[in-house]
């Protein structure tokens, strides 16, 4: 029986302690703050901002939010991440997907200055990423890797399947694990022989956005199950890509969907935005 893996009380740990750095900060008459872009309008996408605004004003980082109608240009886009890019004030800045078409939302994250890039999207970041240097990770795998260090689950060596291949997780999850030495496989949607290509799998990352695509049969006995899916079962509740009820009977340690990756991922934009004012500040 896995142990589950508590994303939504880690999550509130590392808020409390962001909350008291945000303190410090305001000590010094610093405010942290995020601005975050909205284009269009995408239902999914107002709960994820309101999410983070909530989050924002629990740990006493300021936010503003800059909604744009569906027929903006992207010129119009780029410039007001300009304006942004250059007000001292704004220390975090998140561009939220999707965007309409057919505004091009890798150039909007190419124009955001790397340094304001919490969301680390920025070809320079990633970059940082790929040759370990300091930078913006990504905040669903620098989650991730959050709970790998407060479970003590090893990486070392260890046969990693990650099965999805965005930007947004599979590949920088991808690099988060090589930096921990880990032998990685990455999975998607051409892999001809999913079942075999994560049967010897000691940890499993599944963000491919299909219900079930992970069954009980496709994984060996201790493996870990991080489960980042978000999708609907059959009665329209929240379920992730793996089946759990199953699969947590052969599992070392799982995660929850909903109370896993998702209050993770929020955190770790919070921690992202702490950061970025702290490097600005010369902290």
């Amino acid at each position: 029986m896995a142990v589950i893996i508590d994303g939504k009380s880690l999550a509130k740990e590392i808020r409390e302690n962001l909350k008291k750095e945000a303190e410090k900060l305001r000590d010094k008459g610093i405010i942290p703050h995020l601005a975050v872009i909205m284009v269009g309008d995408n239902d999914a996408s107002k709960v994820y901002v309101r999410n983070k605004s909530r989050a924002c004003e629990e740990i006493g980082i300021e936010f503003k939010e800059y909604l744009l109608p569906s027929t903006t240009k992207q010129s119009e886009l780029i410039e007001l991440i300009k304006k942004l890019n250059e007000d001292k004030k704004v220390n975090g800045i998140l561009l939220q997907s999707p965007i309409p078409k057919p505004l091009n939302i890798q150039k909007a994250f190419n124009t955001i200055s790397p340094e304001k890039d919490v969301d680390g999207f920025n070809p320079y970041n990633v970059g940082n990423l790929c040759i370990g240097q300091d930078g913006f990770i990504p905040c669903t795998p620098l989650g991730i890797m959050k709970m790998f260090e407060k479970y003590n689950i090893d990486i070392d060596g260890k046969k990693v399947a990650i099965i999805g291949r965005s930007n947004i997780v599979g590949k920088p999850m991808a690099q988060c694990m090589l930096a921990k030495n880990a032998t990685v496989t990455i999975c998607h949607s051409r892999t001809r022989e999913l079942k075999k290509e994560v049967k010897d799998a000691d940890i499993i990352i599944s963000a491919s956005g299909k219900r079930n695509i992970v069954t009980s049969d496709m994984v060996k006995d201790e493996v870990v199950i991080i489960d980042v899916g978000m999708n609907r079962n059959d009665e329209g509740k929240l379920c992730g890509d793996v089946d759990f009820e199953k699969i947590k009977e052969k599992a070392s340690y799982i995660t929850p969907v909903p109370g896993g990756v998702g209050p993770m991922t929020i955190a770790m934009l919070m921690e992202n935005v702490i950061k970025a004012t702290k490097k600005q500040n010369n902290f």
